[in-house]
């Protein structure tokens, strides 16, 4: 929670910002995803005091308590929905939408004696800043987290502990948290002592030789970079370019290869004078998430919420695979977002990559599709079987859930029928991301009227949706946000024309 222009701000995990105001009512609904890019919150606005002597407390879902006994948890829960649920026979369509929707499996807690759920191992490395800017106070907070961590870490889980300044060390080596690892870390931990610059890209790559180094791998590994600075000693200019190339930072290692990351990287902007460009940049191209620390005493919190997920990952190498049954039945396009997706040259099938998931986390994806005249006898057209494929992550067990075919009924006549309300969220939600990107990139180009125009057609439209209409608060949510928007860019636009005259 922060500040701004005198309203609260809740920054999201996922980076995106809303006023408290905005967001809290779509919360109090249980909706508990980013109106814009459908990241589940573990975080959840609440308001914070401005300073705060001591740490919050901290709000973490707990590992499971060890028990002797499995217990299986359930698969991905997998549904589709289509745009409409019947669609005339003589009519075709070359937009028709059906939304795939995945759920992961939960954690759950019987409270039974001997009725344990087994979660998958993580192997972690925490990139430690401790450059001259950390003293004091700062360094104490970070300590005090990183105890923290190192308590809710299991005897299975391994960490590594590395720290940079203007050079990087590795302090320890991927030691198991047993009751001894954990006390040679915390030893470890204590010894950081603050001075120097920041060297980020020395520090990344001590990092991925850490985890190339490994011998055995747990099923989970994520590093967690944690800085208050700007890299000091690396040029990351483009030629011919003033700006920064930050993919420059990231050894290569830690790239996406073959529709995978090897280890996600979370990054962690400490106070206001870090590269948040930079850090949003090693986290996007990672696989991981980025979080601003404004108020130094929360640490902790970030670091929680950050590990709890880590805890609570199930799934993991997760696929969706896609296939047209109705042989006039083509798939145009797919809305993923962040996640790759592909289509056939023929259309015929598609699929997309998820990879991991915590528990309980949801993802909604789009697929347009040619939908041709019903020229046969039969009441319903088949339009697509749908397979979500992934490995358990506690078990290594390779799973594959099927649902029942996403199929359209083909009277003589549909009449009035109603749009889906999930298919109608989903597609505003997206169509909106896509145009405030669009708004952001004009605005970075200077082309600030095309950045509001963008947006206040945006904004006209989800309020005309019938989503909005029928009071929907993730879309409510989003509209309100969209005006408000709307207007800091307005002022964005008279501040620059009055700096110009």
């Amino acid at each position: 929670m922060a500040a701004g222009d005198g309203q609260a701000t809740f920054m999201a995990e996922c980076s995106h910002t809303f006023h408290f105001i905005c967001i809290s009512a779509s919360v109090a609904h249980g909706n508990l995803v980013c109106p814009l890019c459908n990241a589940q919150w573990r975080d959840l606005p609440f308001v914070r005091p401005t300073t705060v002597p001591q740490p919050l407390p901290v709000h973490i879902r707990q590992p499971p308590r060890p028990r002797t006994h499995p217990v299986d948890r359930g698969s991905v829960a997998l549904k589709t929905h289509t745009e409409y649920s019947a669609f005339t026979r003589d009519s075709s369509s070359d937009n028709f939408v059906v939304l795939v929707h995945v759920k992961a499996p939960g954690i759950t807690d019987t409270g039974v004696a001997g009725d344990a759920q087994p979660r998958a191992p993580v192997d972690l490395v925490t990139v430690l800043d401790v450059s001259g800017s950390m003293s004091g106070h700062k360094l104490a907070l970070l300590k005090q987290a990183m105890r923290f961590v190192i308590d809710n870490l299991g005897p299975d889980d391994r960490l590594s502990v590395v720290s940079f300044s203007s050079e990087a060390r590795r302090i320890t080596r991927l030691e198991r948290m047993t009751d001894a690892g954990k006390a040679m870390s915390v030893s470890a931990v204590e010894s950081l002592a603050a001075g120097g610059g920041n060297n980020i890209t020395e520090v990344l790559r001590t990092a991925a030789e850490v985890l190339d180094e490994r011998r055995h791998r747990n099923a989970v590994s994520s590093v967690v970079l944690l800085s208050d600075g700007q890299d000091t000693c690396t040029m990351m200019r483009r030629r011919d370019s003033k700006a920064n190339n930050y993919e420059a930072l990231i050894p290569p290692s830690f790239v996406r290869t073959g529709g995978e990351w090897s280890a996600p990287i979370q990054t962690f902007g400490f106070g206001n004078n870090h590269d948040a460009a930079a850090m949003h940049v090693i986290a996007e191209a990672t696989g991981g998430t980025f979080s601003f620390i404004e108020n130094e005493a929360v640490i902790q919190d970030a670091f929680a919420q950050c590990i709890g997920g880590l805890l609570s990952i199930v799934v993991q190498e997760e696929r969706i695979a896609v296939g047209c049954m109705h042989p006039g039945v083509r798939v145009i396009s797919v809305k993923s977002g962040r996640y790759e997706s592909r289509v056939d040259e023929d259309g015929r099938a598609t699929s997309i990559r998820v990879g991991e998931l915590y528990a309980d986390e949801e993802r909604r994806f789009l697929l347009f599709l040619v939908v041709p005249r019903s020229q046969a006898d039969g009441n319903n057209t088949a339009l697509v079987k749908v397979v979500c494929s992934y490995r358990d992550a506690a078990t290594g067990g390779d799973v594959s859930v099927t649902v029942e075919d996403a199929v359209v009924a083909r009277p003589e006549n549909a009449g009035d029928t109603e749009r889906s309300a999930e298919v109608e969220r989903e597609r505003v939600r997206v169509e909106a991301a896509e145009d405030i990107a669009a708004a952001r990139a004009a605005a970075e180009r200077g082309a600030h009227e095309e950045a509001v125009e963008i947006l206040e057609n945006r904004q006209r439209l989800v309020a005309h949706s019938k989503a909005a209409r029928d009071g929907d608060p993730v879309i409510v949510a989003l509209g309100a946000e969209l005006r408000e928007m709307c207007g800091l860019s307005g002022e964005s636009r008279m501040n620059m024309e009055g700096g110009l005259k």
